[in-house]
């Protein structure tokens, strides 16, 4: 540090790590300051680089690791890492396997009881699967970069909005990390290279070959050579090239003889759901069957019972749900996505037992919740699947109400709104946590994914 200046960014500073944050972050503290160091285990001594100076916190990037952790392995991808312009699609690849699941487990656990005040009265075998390969969703984004030789296809740097210079993924499908060489070639062959911002991955596995789709987001028409070159490519590596325009809703097939629909796969329920490319399914299918498995069993309906599914998507626990209960009530808050969930209850011969509505569940309301007893009768079990923002208003509802279900399963990709929501039935409702868990659906990253059990105390 230079004499006479105060402490700045960009200065190192050695220190001993404490424990990890919910972004995979090491935590240390100097001066009575905490500091979040990127790249950092618990125990290890290592030398940071400043990269944000606050009152009350730092954080920073690790240049040495003077005292190495026994959880630290090499990153199996040669783009990630800490080096500059390492890709930031994946933050612990320099956490083994394990151990990313039982860090995960006790961020779960600190985040109940520091935000909640809730502990759970146990805690469920942690779901996890393969570590590599699993990622059948993606959004690559899309630069024409002349000074780096052209096009770049890829994640983002870490902490940066700059594309990675990626040639390899390795959470991806095989077949697909070979394409992302082709697919910088091919983009920068196009007129509207500097109009594509992102293409956007869906896989969905089949009996011979997975079935692959490529949505190309263009901001510009592509001419007839462009469209041209975009079939050829689709055709020589066995993939489906759609186009999209504006939103999600604007993707279509550049072939339209191409089947419109991939298929997400439940067998152990013997159900399947169409998706499109741009709807939202959980990335890792082989974790989301073992999650559904859970969920419902966890849930345990029964023949003769109501069950109401809120944020209920396409149907991913709907439909399941509905082959074990009487009823199932799916709620969602798009008009569209519910004409879809129903839809794929037709085609699963699960018409009879569901039903699905449209509401804003992010101002449900006590009302609401009598609204839905006296549409389809007492409710007695609930399962919750909300975005990262919760469900803060539900919760309420059911903390206040008499008419409560027997069992709630709360299935959360944010663990801090989960602790949250549980806080709120569990003071205000005197409801009890039966079980949490973590649901590994995303490994090499600091995504937590989880599953909780509640239930009216006695």
């Amino acid at each position: 540090m230079a004499r006479g200046l105060g402490p700045r960014e960009g200065d190192t500073f050695s220190a001993l790590v404490e424990s990890l944050d919910q972004e995979g972050r090491g935590v240390a503290h100097r001066e009575g300051k905490a500091v979040f160091i990127e790249g950092a285990l618990p125990g290890e001594r290592v030398v940071y680089e400043r990269r944000k100076n606050k009152p009350s916190y730092e954080t920073g990037r690790v240049v040495r690791i003077d005292r190495a952790s026994a959880l630290r392995v090499a990153p199996r991808c040669p783009h990630a890492g800490l080096h500059e312009g390492a890709c930031g699609g994946c933050s612990m690849q320099h956490v083994s396997a394990q151990a990313q699941v039982a860090i995960k487990q006790r961020v779960l656990e600190d985040t109940l009881w520091h935000i909640g005040r809730v502990r759970p009265e146990r805690m469920l075998r942690p779901v996890a699967g393969p570590a590599w390969r699993y990622r059948f969703r993606a959004r690559f984004s899309v630069r024409y970069v002349q000074k780096k030789g052209g096009v770049l296809v890829g994640f983002h740097e870490r902490a940066s909005s700059y594309v990675a210079d990626m040639r390899q993924c390795e959470v991806v499908p095989e077949h697909v990390s070979a394409l992302l060489v082709p697919l910088r070639e091919l983009v920068g062959s196009l007129t509207l290279r500097e109009r594509l911002p992102q293409i956007e991955l869906a896989v969905a596995e089949g009996a011979a070959a997975p079935h692959t789709v490529l949505v190309f987001r263009v901001l510009a028409d592509p001419t007839p050579e462009d469209r041209s070159r975009l079939r050829d490519f689709g055709a020589r590596h066995g993939v489906d090239v759609w186009l999209q325009s504006k939103g999600p809703d604007t993707a279509a097939p550049m072939d339209p003889d191409r089947r419109p629909h991939l298929d997400l796969a439940l067998p152990e329920f013997g159900v399947r759901i169409p998706f499109g490319p741009t709807d939202f399914t959980q990335v890792n299918h082989r974790i989301n069957e073992v999650l559904v498995g859970r969920a419902v069993r966890l849930l345990d309906p029964q023949p003769d019972e109501t069950v109401a599914d809120f944020f209920c998507g396409l149907g991913n626990f709907t439909l399941p749900l509905a082959t074990r209960a009487r009823l199932v009530v799916g709620i969602e808050g798009s008009e569209a996505l519910v004409r879809r969930a129903r839809a794929a209850a037709e085609l699963n011969g699960l018409a009879p037992r569901t039903r699905f509505s449209a509401a804003n569940l992010f101002e449900w309301t006590g009302e609401a919740w009598q609204r839905l007893i006296g549409a389809h009768g007492p409710v007695a079990r609930v399962l919750i699947d909300p975005p990262r923002e919760g469900a803060l208003e539900l919760a309420r509802s059911l903390a206040s109400t008499s008419d409560r279900p027997r069992r709630i399963v709360y299935v959360s990709c944010n663990p801090a709104t989960l602790a949250r929501d549980c806080a709120v039935l569990v003071h205000e409702g005197a409801w009890t946590v039966r079980a949490a868990g973590v649901v590994n659906m995303f490994p090499h990253t600091s995504h937590v994914e989880s599953i909780a059990v509640l239930e009216p105390a006695p």
